[in-house]
């Protein structure tokens, strides 16, 4: 009898150390992601969790002077400039940034989204969102993939890594569906304006997002974007602030336009 039993023991070990050894790792814990039915994760387009296409409109309700019209030279008020970031503000000179080929200044992702400009957003891949803007016309390309090693040389748009930030509603069974926000990082930027009078930032900047999407009074939903400018050298530190886009119904309104030193 106590033979039977150690060979039925030994039986019964081989038995799941080969269930073991063949069974395929569960989905994150040592094997590929997966998705829902098993197969590869959803692309970021298919696994959005807010729809962020169509044509959007500033609303600009806050900062009016400093947004709607060039300001005066040397107003920088609100800006936490550092003193080489005010000599450089000081020195503003529009013509001689026509002159030099350099009217697009202000136009760089820091500034430009702060201006009163329309967005067309849509999917250039699965992977990419672009977003286009009517004022200066310019096109910045938010991109789900790695970055690359390689950036390439500084631009005005810089190169913008986006993700998904998704967090379950409510708990349970009754859970409603994910809900979510896009963040941003942009940085290899070419030096720019954060405004249109001069106000620097440098090739060292780096620029965040956050893209919220809410269902406000109306028909058409508001997106708020949260951004901070982290510069070293032309800010004492982050500066914080909050923009407001409302969804029109389509482009009929899209009017693009050239890059300008004046409004």
């Amino acid at each position: 009898m106590k033979a039977l039993l150690a060979i039925a023991g030994v039986l019964a070990l081989t038995l799941t150390v080969t269930a073991q050894q063949g069974a395929p790792p569960a989905p994150g814990r040592g094997g590929p992601p997966q998705g829902r039915a098993g197969g590869p994760p959803p692309t970021p387009q298919a696994a959005a969790p807010i729809d962020l296409t169509g044509y959007w409109v500033a609303v600009i309700s806050e900062d009016w002077r400093w947004r709607m019209v060039t300001p005066a030279k040397g107003d920088y008020a609100s800006i936490p400039l550092t003193q080489a970031g005010k000599d450089l503000a000081d020195q503003w000179d529009p013509a001689r940034d026509q002159a030099a080929g350099e009217q697009c200044k202000s136009y760089g992702a820091p500034g430009l989204m702060r201006a009163p400009t329309r967005l067309r957003i849509t999917w250039q891949d699965e992977r990419t969102l672009k977003v286009e803007t009517d004022y200066g016309t310019q096109t910045r390309l938010l991109s789900f993939a790695p970055p690359p090693a390689n950036r390439g040389e500084p631009t005005l748009q810089g190169n913008s890594a986006a993700q998904w930030e998704t967090a379950a509603r409510g708990r349970g069974a009754a859970a409603g569906p994910r809900g979510g926000n896009l963040k941003v990082v942009t940085t290899n930027l070419r030096p720019g304006y954060l405004r249109k009078n001069g106000v620097p930032y440098s090739a060292d900047a780096t620029f965040t997002e956050y893209w919220d999407l809410f269902a406000a009074d109306g028909p058409a939903p508001l997106l708020i974007i949260t951004s901070a400018v982290h510069d070293p050298k032309n800010l004492q530190f982050d500066w914080i602030t909050s923009l407001n886009f409302r969804k029109e119904a389509n482009g009929a309104k899209w009017d693009p336009s050239p890059c300008s030193t004046t409004w």
